[in-house]
């Protein structure tokens, strides 16, 4: 979630005006279903937040939490796994962390910031990018975030979020991989009895998902979360996509930008959330 994914976002939208009705690619050995489980479906038992979040890279100390307590944020996204974060060291998301913002009304929203698409856009997730087995290397990860979210105290029907970063939807070596991957991931996470979040720009990943949707793809995810810096605050309908399509969203409405709540100062992105986070032991 970096400063370039807006303009990155605005072109990937232009691009993509006429690919939304050509066909998806499936996975290996797991092509379209007509019983595939409807996108958006799976949210019973989870816990759900309705609200604002805020995201910023590196996990807030306890003593920032409690300041920011004065603020109307009540979510906060924690990057909790993934070889594709930019601040890999967390040395303050700890399974205590999590249970002291839980104490004090907070709500979280996980992360997992995986491999990337082939295409990113971002040039240091360039280094990142999915390899040729697409569909092993998100159950992989999938497992890898399932173990990280009960390390961290997070139980079933907890909401695990993949972050997928802007990427090229023009070519076919780009979209296929791509979507193997994240339904691979999806799967994986289900399997475990937590529920996939998606997030993108909604240029690239979140219409990708929802074209995948149109065509009756399985191991879609069960949560988009857009990026879409306009300072409009959305959650639902997502611009350009049916209202029936998804029931749980979240609405990255503003980039970077400082802010300082109860005497500290993050810098952080701005989020309106409609949509399940993370449960505790």
């Amino acid at each position: 979630m970096r400063p370039s994914k807006l303009i990155i976002g605005l072109l990937v939208l232009v691009a993509l005006t006429g690919l939304l009705s050509a066909p998806s690619a499936a996975a290996p050995g797991d092509g379209q279903s007509p019983t595939a489980q409807r996108a958006g479906a799976g949210l019973a038992g989870t816990r759900m937040f309705r609200g604002w979040a805020f995201d910023t890279c590196l996990t807030p100390d306890l003593r920032t939490m409690a300041a920011w307590r004065q603020s109307n944020f009540r979510g906060v996204a924690v990057y909790f796994g993934g070889r594709g974060r930019f601040c890999r060291k967390q040395p303050n998301l700890t399974r205590h962390w999590m249970r002291q913002v839980d104490r004090m009304g907070w709500n979280v929203l996980p992360v997992y910031v995986g491999s990337q698409s082939p295409c990113v856009l971002v040039p240091h997730k360039k280094k990142v990018r999915i390899g040729r087995d697409a569909w092993g290397q998100g159950r992989r990860e999938g497992r890898d975030a399932v173990r990280r979210a009960r390390a961290l105290g997070m139980k079933q029907r907890s909401a695990l979020y993949l972050d997928m970063e802007a990427y090229t939807m023009t070519k076919w070596q780009c979209r296929k991989p791509t979507l193997s991957f994240v339904r691979a991931w999806n799967r994986e996470v289900r399997a475990h009895g937590f529920v996939p979040g998606f997030y993108s720009s909604l240029g690239s990943g979140i219409w990708h998902m929802e074209r995948a949707r149109r065509a009756g793809y399985a191991d879609l995810p069960s949560v988009l979360w857009y990026a879409r810096w306009n300072g409009k605050p959305r959650t639902l309908p997502i611009p350009g996509i049916p209202a029936h399509a998804w029931r749980a969203s979240i609405h990255q409405y503003r980039g970077p930008k400082k802010e300082r709540h109860g005497g500290r100062t993050l810098e952080i992105d701005r989020n309106l959330v409609n949509a399940p986070v993370a449960r505790l032991r």
